[in-house]
C-alpha cells in the first residue's frame, strides 16, 4: 500500500532537514546543485510543504551524511483526511501551472458561478448559516481568480454528462453555468469535455480528480469522494491517475462538440423559465 503524510509530519520532517543542511554548512542553493533538486523543491521540502521522494531523500541522505535518516523517516500518514488534505488541495491549485479536472456530479470549484456555488452550499447537511454560505461562496469564488491570468494555469475540464443535466440550483442558474463554461471555453481559456452518459463505464467513475503540474515540483492529484479527500504525491499513484484520466478523455466529445453540447443544454434549460 502506498504511504501518504500529512502536514504535521511534514513540518517535522522539513525541520529536521533545514538542521542537518545547516550543520553541514550548505545553504539551499548549494544543497540543490549536489542532490540534483531545484532549491525551491528543497525550500518547499523545509517549510514542510511537500513530501521528498525515497530518491530524493536517499541523494540527502548522502550528501548530508545522515546515515539514511532521511529515508527511513519520511513523513507517514496519521489518518487525517478530508479537511487538512482539501486546504492542502486548494493551495497547491494556486500554485499549478496545468490543472486537469473531471468531475462526476458537479461542476469543479474553480469554474462554478456565484449562483451555482450558493446553491450546492445551501445543500449541506448539517444546514449552513446565511454567514457561513457567504464565507464559503467569497472563498470558491476567490478561487476562481486563477482563471484571470489568460495563460496560466492551463485548464481542462473533463465532465460527466451528468453535470449538465442535473439542474442544481434550477434552470436559471444552470443556464448561467453553462452559458459561462462556453464561454471560458470560446475565450480559449479552458478546454471542455464531455463524457457522454453512452459511455457508460469509465476509469474514473469512483470519484472525482483533479491532477496538477507545476513549474519545479512534482506532479500531484488530489482525489475526492463524499466527505473524503486526499492530495496524493507518490509518482506511482499520479501515473495510474493520468493514465486513467486520458483513457476516459479518449471516449469524451471533443471541445467544439462540448461546448456545442452545453449551448443546446443551456438553451433547454432557458426555455424551462419562459
Amino acid at each position: 500500500m502506498a504511504i501518504e503524510d500529512n502536514p504535521g509530519s511534514r513540518s517535522s520532517y522539513g525541520e529536521e532537514l533545514r538542521r542537518r543542511r545547516e550543520a553541514a554548512g550548505l545553504t539551499q542553493e548549494e544543497l540543490s546543485v549536489r542532490a540534483i533538486m531545484s532549491r525551491t523543491h528543497i525550500a518547499h521540502i523545509e517549510a514542510g510543504r511537500r513530501r521528498p521522494s525515497v530518491e530524493d531523500a536517499r541523494r540527502l541522505d548522502e550528501i548530508l551524511q545522515t546515515g539514511g535518516v532521511l529515508e527511513r523517516f519520511l513523513p507517514t500518514l496519521d489518518g487525517r483526511r478530508v479537511a487538512e488534505h482539501f486546504e492542502a488541495a486548494k493551495e497547491l491549485q494556486q500554485q499549478a501551472t496545468v490543472i486537469r479536472e473531471y468531475s462526476a456530479e458537479l461542476v469543479p470549484g474553480i469554474l462554478q458561478t456565484e449562483g451555482y456555488a450558493r446553491a450546492v452550499f445551501q445543500t449541506r447537511f448539517p444546514p449552513m448559516t446565511d454567514e457561513e454560505c457567504d464565507k464559503a461562496l467569497v472563498t470558491r469564488l476567490g478561487r476562481a481568480r486563477i482563471l484571470e491570468n489568460p495563460w496560466s494555469p492551463v485548464v481542462w475540464a473533463l465532465l460527466n454528462e451528468a453535470v449538465l443535466r442535473r439542474p442544481v440550483g434550477g434552470p436559471t442558474v444552470m443556464a448561467e453555468q453553462l452559458r459561462h463554461i462556453v464561454e471560458l471555453g470560446e475565450q480559449r481559456r479552458i478546454r471542455a469535455h464531455v463524457l457522454p452518459f453512452g459511455t457508460g463505464a469509465h476509469p474514473l467513475m469512483e470519484g472525482a480528480v483533479s491532477l496538477m503540474w507545476f513549474d519545479d515540483l512534482p506532479p500531484v492529484v488530489y482525489v475526492e469522494g463524499w466527505k473524503t479527500g486526499k492530495v496524493w504525491e507518490l509518482p506511482s499513484v499520479v501515473h495510474q491517475c493520468l493514465s486513467a484520466y486520458d483513457l476516459a478523455l479518449g471516449d469524451a466529445m471533443s471541445h467544439q462538440q462540448s461546448l456545442a453540447l452545453m449551448r443546446s443544454v443551456a438553451e433547454e434549460y432557458e426555455h424551462e423559465t419562459r
